[in-house]
């Protein structure tokens, strides 16, 4: 069970745990955001063309009653 706490311990706590936290440098911070939209990008554009593709294997299976 959960031990009962004051908010100011609380608030001294968190800031405790905050401080032990490494946080990422300007640079990192634009690298990983770099990769992240280029990944989107690539994403995007496979899921575009897979679209494409099943579209015109669907229409191509559609037409040959036609």
């Amino acid at each position: 069970m959960a031990s009962k706490t004051n908010p100011f311990t609380f608030l001294q706590q968190v800031r405790a745990e905050t401080a032990k936290v490494v946080w990422p440098s300007r640079r990192e911070t634009v690298i990983s955001t770099l990769m992240v939209i280029v990944m989107v990008v690539i994403a995007a554009f496979f899921f575009f063309a897979a679209d494409q593709l099943m579209s015109l294997l669907m229409n191509f299976i559609l037409n040959l009653g036609a």
